[in-house]
């Protein structure tokens, strides 16, 4: 075989195992995810404002990102200030555990699962929802200050501004 020939050859043969074992580009290694903007953040917060304002409530309302890091704080005036530290505890209850907090109340009072409450940062009282894009829980909003059925129906009239 004719020199040229087996040089082709040995250069074909080392890009292919160049190519086998290149490590993957560094973006392959990270997750693409969605996170929630201060604009809508705001809207939430804002939504949920209007809703507890329509039926003259007075609430806190929390919205966090999906690792319960807060981002808009609303407060109306004359909340009960031991509801402020339980609208964000809602608010990340949710977020860290993908699901609404009325579920996590239901598996206690429903089901006695009373171990739910042992665990640190659980909020077990209905008002905290998870906030979710195309499927995939991005953050929540949490709301305190009135029954906590009532609570849930402002967190509810917060996501609705989304839609």
């Amino acid at each position: 075989m004719p020199s040229a020939i087996r040089s082709l050859w040995a250069s074909l043969a080392l890009g292919a195992l160049a190519t086998v074992t290149r490590p993957a580009p560094v973006h392959a290694q990270f997750l693409e995810t969605k996170v929630i903007s201060l604009e809508a953040a705001k809207k939430i917060a804002a939504a949920g404002e209007a809703e507890a304002l329509k039926r003259n409530w007075t609430v806190a309302i929390a919205v966090v990102d999906v690792s319960g890091g807060l981002i808009v704080f609303h407060r109306i005036d004359d909340v009960q200030t031991g509801s402020l530290d339980i609208a964000i505890a809602k608010a990340r209850t949710a977020a860290r555990f993908k699901r609404p907090t009325r579920a996590l109340a239901d598996a206690v009072t429903k089901q006695g699962n009373t171990g739910i409450i042992a665990i640190q940062g659980v909020v077990p009282l209905a008002g905290g929802l998870p906030i979710s894009v195309d499927g995939k829980v991005v953050g929540a909003v949490g709301v305190s200050g009135m029954t906590a059925d009532q609570d849930e129906i402002v967190a509810q009239a917060a996501l609705e501004a989304l839609h």
